[in-house]
């Protein structure tokens, strides 16, 4: 049965230069699983550093994504910031069932497979295609926005990101959880620019979600 998914292909910047790679398979393993629970989803590692998270719909895609790199920034080593590049594809295909999403070969498969060897010649890290209807080019510019965004987070503010991405908490709740101020969760939150992140992936989550809605 042909559905509406979102696949998610990436690979760690620089892995090469990790000396703890163990504990870096170890954070994509959990992080890919959390958040494939989380989504009604599936994920898979594979060679290392790369790996595949596919969603039974796009609504939640880019959000995915975001927090996946946020995850990788906040476990960074003291003297290498660790992140990753992620290319994110939408369009119909069959969901992979039991299979290895390493041998889907469907459209969306393939397409963010193409994006992600694109991204590794180019500077940027975050890139979204749409196989199913036409990009007026807003959402070429708001990818690249949040790339942008995300290339100025400190451990810091990934930590509180990924945080308020997961669940819906309160700065006090998360100040407790971190054993910090209110004031310096606030702190971290703005330099992240939060409010212009979540407004961001809001409206990206709906846009995504619209042709879901008609189907």
């Amino acid at each position: 049965m042909t559905q509406r998914i979102a696949v998610l292909t990436g690979d760690v910047i620089d892995s090469r230069k990790i000396q703890d790679r163990q504990r870096l398979y170890a954070l994509l393993d959990q992080t890919l699983a959390g958040l494939a629970a989380r989504h009604g989803g599936r994920s898979e590692r594979f060679r290392g550093d790369g790996f595949q998270l596919a969603l039974p719909g796009a609504a939640a895609a880019m959000e995915v994504a975001i927090t996946l790199r946020a995850a990788l920034i906040e476990h960074s080593e003291a003297d290498q910031r660790w992140d990753a590049r992620v290319a994110v594809a939408v369009g119909p295909a069959s969901w992979p069932g039991n299979g290895r999403l390493a041998t889907a070969d469907s459209e969306p498969f393939v397409r963010s497979g193409h994006d992600l060897d694109a991204l590794s010649e180019g500077s940027s890290h975050l890139s979204l295609a749409l196989l199913d209807e036409m990009d007026d080019g807003s959402l070429a510019l708001l990818t690249r926005y949040l790339d942008d965004m995300v290339a100025s987070w400190s451990r810091y503010s990934a930590e509180v990101v990924r945080l308020s991405l997961e669940s819906e908490t309160s700065q006090q709740a998360m100040a407790d959880h971190l054993g910090i101020r209110q004031p310096s969760v606030h702190k971290r939150l703005r330099a992240a620019r939060w409010p212009l992140l979540a407004d961001t992936l809001t409206y990206l989550n709906e846009r995504l979600a619209e042709k879901d809605k008609r189907r």
